[in-house]
């Protein structure tokens, strides 16, 4: 899965945790017992509320109850790392929390000539952006996303409020953290992304664009950020894409010929021999009518371009054929994979094809039933070979 960030208000930590849960607000209710493994105390409450503006519907992420001095308080890189490491979460969500804050804390050091151990945290070392962070690490960690894009990041302009007096925005350690980025200047002033939300996108390393290739918009999700904006919304979006189909192009040859005086038993016997040949991919055989409306037999076989001549060959061998047309034509496959099913007495392989809009499909060979007695246990047989397999992917995919 492929997931694309339009930040039309701008990025922050609670902007990017919000989106996500808007977009799989399953998610939810896993947070608070999380953080609490991270050690937020008791004290503090996170939300996830719906929330609208500008028309728009989607999340909001608070985190409140948060004292004055907890606002404001100076926090170690060194105290949280060590914190963190500490608390009961799980590796994964630990080692991206870490590098994230790791990040922040290396931008701060270049900014303040100082060792990355010796930084301390002013507003980013409050409870409300660990639980942002801690909250996006989770995320991250749980869902099966391959990719990040990004588009251009508005700049924003004007002067922040911060621990070291008035600053220009975007902060110093933020500009760091956004080198090789896209960026834009959309006329609107303000810290449009915050060092949070640059440190998290640093850690996720997004594309510019989304994959060229054709896509499936899946699950989609808009996060609402703290400011308001006059004629534009504080939002930034999210787009879960998934590929249309999973196929590859290649090229194949096609030979044609027309039959109508070869008796059927030996023309069958003959077409037979030609579909077992390695380089035949298949043969398709269709009633037509000749010359002086004789009825012929149309065939069309489909061969690995490098045995053309090789097939050709067979063809005039095996059929009475005077002559053959052939080309070369490209095709587009789709992914296609063989599972078998264990019915007892026999293996039944069954070809699975991922089909556009992420339809997965299963067909369960006829050659490998075709010793079964009768069309309706075979037709069974058959369906149960194809719902076992695709429910073993299904559980396999969980």
């Amino acid at each position: 899965m492929h997931v694309h960030l339009d930040p039309v208000g701008g990025v922050a930590g609670d902007m990017f945790v919000a989106a996500l849960l808007d977009a799989w607000p399953e998610l939810t209710e896993e947070l608070p017992p999380l953080l609490a493994a991270a050690g937020l105390p008791d004290s503090i409450s996170v939300q996830c509320l719906p929330w609208s503006d500008q028309g728009l519907q989607g999340k909001r992420y608070q985190v409140s109850d948060i004292a004055e001095e907890q606002r404001h308080s100076h926090t170690p890189f060194r105290a949280i790392r060590e914190r963190l490491w500490n608390s009961a979460l799980p590796v994964g969500v630990k080692t991206r929390a870490v590098d994230i804050f790791t990040l922040l804390a290396q931008a701060e050091a270049q900014v303040h000539g100082i060792a990355v151990d010796e930084v301390v945290f002013h507003e980013v070392g409050a409870w409300d952006s660990i639980a942002d962070i801690v909250a996006a690490a989770f995320l991250l960690e749980s869902l099966p996303i391959d990719s990040w894009s990004v588009s251009a990041l508005p700049l924003g302009s004007g002067r922040i409020r911060t621990a070291h007096g008035s600053l220009p925005a975007p902060a110093p350690a933020t500009v760091l953290l956004l080198q090789g980025f896209v960026v834009q200047d959309d006329g609107r002033d303000g810290e449009r992304v915050t060092p949070t939300g640059a440190a998290i996108l640093k850690h996720l390393a997004p594309a510019y664009r989304p994959p060229a290739q054709a896509m499936v918009m899946g699950r989609t999700g808009i996060g609402f950020g703290a400011r308001h904006f006059d004629g534009m919304p504080n939002i930034l979006r999210l787009f879960a894409l998934e590929p249309a189909a999973r196929r590859h192009t290649d090229e194949v040859a096609v030979l044609q010929f027309e039959v109508d005086d070869q008796p059927a038993e030996d023309l069958a016997l003959g077409l037979e021999k030609l579909r077992n040949l390695p380089a035949v991919i298949d043969v398709i055989q269709l009633p037509a009518f000749g010359k002086q409306g004789r009825l012929a037999t149309q065939i069309q076989l489909l061969t690995q371009p490098e045995a053309l001549d090789a097939v050709i060959e067979q063809c005039f061998l095996e059929t009475s054929t005077l002559g053959l047309r052939w080309q070369f034509v490209q095709r587009s496959v789709l992914e296609r994979q063989m599972a078998e099913y264990d019915a007892g007495e026999r293996q039944i392989r069954v070809k699975i094809a991922r089909r556009p809009q992420g339809l997965v499909t299963a067909k369960a060979e006829l050659r490998d039933v075709a010793p079964v007695g009768g069309f309706t246990e075979r037709a069974r047989l058959r369906r149960q070979a194809e719902q076992t397999v695709l429910n073993r992917r299904e559980h396999d995919d969980d």
